[in-house]
């Protein structure tokens, strides 16, 4: 079965678009350690602006072991976003295994102070076929 490339989906006007790449520079098949890379694109398709104040990720490796993450914003910003605007950014995930998947979701804030979760789609951590391991 093919794995998606991307995943894409909106929760309250809150789109969110991640995918993943495999970063063998960074990567110790010995140790294991496996690093992927990721672009998350967060944009308000909604009609009222909303801002990222948390993240939560859950980071399933082949072997079925689970991480949790959490913390204040991403990558030490926690934008707000009025309606039609987009952030952007990458970051990047260790795991002991050549494939493993990611999702979560985003605390958001509107400005009448309602909190909802964002929702990211499962996306996938895949070492790629051609690459040596």
């Amino acid at each position: 079965m093919a794995t998606p490339e991307m995943s894409d989906t909106t929760t309250e006007g809150v789109r969110v678009g991640a995918t993943a790449y495999y970063l063998p520079e960074e990567s110790d098949p010995g140790k294991p350690r496996y690093v992927f890379g990721y672009t998350v694109v967060v944009a308000n398709t909604g009609t009222e602006a909303a801002q990222l104040i948390s993240r939560h990720w859950v980071i399933i490796d082949a072997l079925s072991r689970r991480e949790d993450v959490h913390g204040p914003g991403v990558v030490g910003e926690t934008p707000r976003l009025e309606p039609g605007q987009a952030f952007k950014y990458q970051s990047f995930c260790p795991i002991r295994t050549t494939w493993g998947t990611m999702e979560g979701e985003y605390q958001m804030r509107r400005d009448n102070g309602e909190i909802f979760d964002a929702r990211i789609e499962r996306f996938y951590l895949r070492v790629p076929d051609t690459a040596e391991v």
